[in-house]
């Protein structure tokens, strides 16, 4: 099994509307080594890429049109095949039933906005569990 560069050792889906908050995140998730980022730009799109591949992670906002990340959240975790993928979902700050319900559908963690790139790392990690 030669590296073909194919490989990639942890995909990570981020699921947000904003490009500039997409490019963020992906720029803090980039200093992982072995991460390979597929963008999705609201919840349906996500679904998409979702079934398409296999994903180590998922970040998504919860504000988003079309589908949220609240909605997103609970069909993944409903559906066999990717229930058993961690989900950080990213709040704005202060919308405590926001985080609230993720995590009671089944979120593992959350970021809030404005978000730091530190804190997207330690979550990224500590849900791949890379030391």
């Amino acid at each position: 099994m030669g590296d073909t560069g194919q490989m990639s050792d942890y995909n990570v889906l981020i699921v947000e509307d904003s490009p500039t908050m997409r490019q963020l995140i992906a720029f803090a998730l980039k200093r992982i080594r072995g991460v390979r980022i597929v963008e999705a730009n609201d919840g349906v799109d996500g679904l998409k890429k979702l079934s398409s591949e296999r994903f180590d992670l998922i970040l998504t906002d919860i504000n988003m049109p079309i589908m949220d990340g609240l909605k997103l959240v609970s069909l993944v975790r409903n559906d066999a095949n990717y229930k058993a993928i961690p989900i950080v979902v990213i709040t704005t700050e202060g919308a405590q039933e926001d985080r609230e319900r993720a995590l009671a559908l089944g979120a593992n963690d959350y970021i809030t906005k404005p978000i730091q790139p530190t804190k997207i790392l330690d979550v990224a990690k500590s849900l791949l569990r890379i030391a």
